[in-house]
């Protein structure tokens, strides 16, 4: 399998395997246009397996969701086919917008324009709450 390199753009690397489809549909790439190539399941000495996600074009990325989906993920940002820049991501304290309190009785049900905000509460279980009514997520 021969995937090209890229001249302008982001690789997200060091991916969870199995987590970059999840990961794909959280950061919208699915409606760009421009060329986006998921690895699955990519042997990895450090990892064992991991997946790797390439994007075509210098865009901006939401890293509260990388980090989120997985926190040991790396951005590396790619301009005239040379690595500028290599980003470590971590688990971020604040999420907007990124979850859906599912509590049909928050705020949030009934005031649409509010955004949703979660906090996290415990790093080591990855558990974030709503701010408006403490719902963990699921």
């Amino acid at each position: 399998m021969k995937i090209d390199s890229i001249k302008n753009g982001i690789v997200i690397d060091h991916i969870n395997a199995g987590s970059g489809m999840r990961l794909y549909r959280l950061l919208g790439l699915d409606s760009l246009d421009c060329t986006v190539a998921i690895m699955k399941n990519v042997t990895s000495r450090k990892m064992g397996r991991k997946d790797i996600i390439k994007v075509d074009a210098d865009i901006p990325l939401n890293f509260d969701v990388i980090g989120y989906v997985d926190p040991q993920a790396t951005v590396n940002i790619i301009k005239d086919g040379v690595l500028v820049e290599k980003r470590s991501i971590g688990m971020p304290e604040i999420l907007t917008n990124v979850l859906k309190c599912e509590n049909p009785r928050c705020i949030t049900s009934v005031e649409q324009e509010l955004d949703q905000v979660f906090r996290l509460t415990d790093k080591k279980n990855k558990v974030y709450r709503c701010i408006y009514c403490e719902t963990k997520q699921k």
